[in-house]
């Protein structure tokens, strides 16, 4: 019994450091400004997050504002920065800006348009996001101007079920 007791006590601990670790790797996530770039993909030239990975808007945004948190954000993860984004090659500088999300953080926008990572992109380039409907609404990679990448004959929904790789939206 002591040897239980013992066990679940160090697994605790372990829980515990493990949490406080990814707490910490989030903040400091968090502790750099992000930089935006323009990249060439099968979409054309779009906005990319310093790694190369696609930059996407979402249609429920209104006035600068993001509406995707809680698990929507777990899918599409918002661009975050501690202070003023840098523009890389291609972009505006005057078309960067940010906004406070509802838990505190800056969330990077490019012509008022909050920007987004997509999870199943798994690498630079990748534009998986593109035109899927999920949360409520669109999304789209995003142009040099500031506007929404539509290419011709691009899904206008997104239907995953069990047997593909996609996750389920609400």
């Amino acid at each position: 019994m002591r040897k239980i007791i013992i066990s679940t006590g160090a697994l605790a601990l372990v829980a515990a450091l493990g949490a406080l670790a990814a707490g910490q790797v989030a903040q400091s996530a968090t502790r750099t400004n992000a930089t935006v770039a323009l990249h060439k993909t099968g979409l054309g030239a779009v906005l990319v997050s310093k790694s190369g990975r696609t930059l996407y808007l979402f249609g429920r945004d209104r006035k600068g504002k993001s509406a995707c948190s809680g698990s929507c954000a777990a899918y599409w993860p918002p661009l975050l920065s501690q202070g003023k984004a840098t523009a890389g090659p291609g972009v505006k500088a005057s078309l960067l800006a940010t906004t406070r999300r509802a838990n505190g953080t800056l969330q990077v926008t490019y012509n008022r348009h909050p920007l987004y990572t997509y999870v199943l992109d798994k690498g630079a380039g990748q534009t998986t996001g593109e035109g899927v409907s999920a949360f409520g609404a669109k999304w789209y990679a995003v142009s040099a101007n500031g506007a929404a990448v539509r290419v011709q004959g691009t899904p206008t929904t997104t239907t995953p079920t069990t047997s593909t790789p996609y996750p389920t939206y609400p």
